[in-house]
């Protein structure tokens, strides 16, 4: 896999189920520290809530170490995992899903809750509006000044991204490089600095 989903913005959704309101809120993250800062987002705009549950894929679809659930209060595993579930068979990557209870009065028991953040997590991501992102490897080069103007007019007309730029004796870049442009940077490389480019990738 060289590509996958992500949302294009951050939207939300919203149904009734027995009186109580059920909220869904899907954002594009990138990591567990900007997931953390959404769901905190979404206890700051809708205090009054009765549960704010969610779970999320903050890294690529298949990359479980950035995957993670809360069921926020609700018994255990009737909120978080049947939504992380959902998220697990979108093909979705960098998103985080939020659930928001407001409780209407009518008990819905464990079976009724499951079967309600599935529905409310369905339902959202079936509407949701998406864009392509890549799977991008990390690259450290090393270059020449006189290198540079070069360098830059030719990953603008790319998807490479530079992440950083730190400068001394000579120029340092992270770029963030798509599987499928790795041999094309390489190259790229190669016929720009005659050999004289030095490149590192890294984790």
């Amino acid at each position: 896999m060289d590509r996958f989903h992500t949302p294009s913005s951050t939207q939300q959704f919203e149904l009734i189920i027995k009186r109580s309101r059920f909220i869904t809120r899907v954002g594009h993250v990138v990591g567990k520290p900007a997931s953390q800062a959404f769901i905190e987002q979404c206890r700051i705009d809708m205090p009054d809530a009765s549960h704010h549950c969610w779970a999320m894929v903050a890294g690529v679809p298949d990359d479980i170490w950035l995957q993670d659930q809360s069921d926020d209060g609700e018994p255990k595993g009737t909120a978080g995992k049947p939504i992380l579930n959902v998220l697990q068979h979108s093909g979705l990557g960098h998103v985080v899903v939020v659930v928001i209870r407001y409780f209407g009065g009518i008990k819905l028991g464990a079976g009724g809750l499951v079967r309600a953040y599935s529905q409310s997590a369905t339902q959202a991501l079936s509407a949701l509006e998406v864009q392509e992102s890549f799977v991008r490897e990390r690259v450290l080069v090393e270059l020449s000044y006189g290198l540079l103007d070069s360098l830059e007019h030719w990953l603008r007309g790319t998807d490479i991204l530079i992440e950083d730029r730190q400068f001394d004796a000579s120029v340092h870049l992270t770029l963030m490089v798509p599987l499928q442009e790795m041999t094309v940077l390489q190259d790229k490389l190669l016929e720009l600095g005659d050999g004289s480019i030095i490149t590192k990738q890294v984790k």
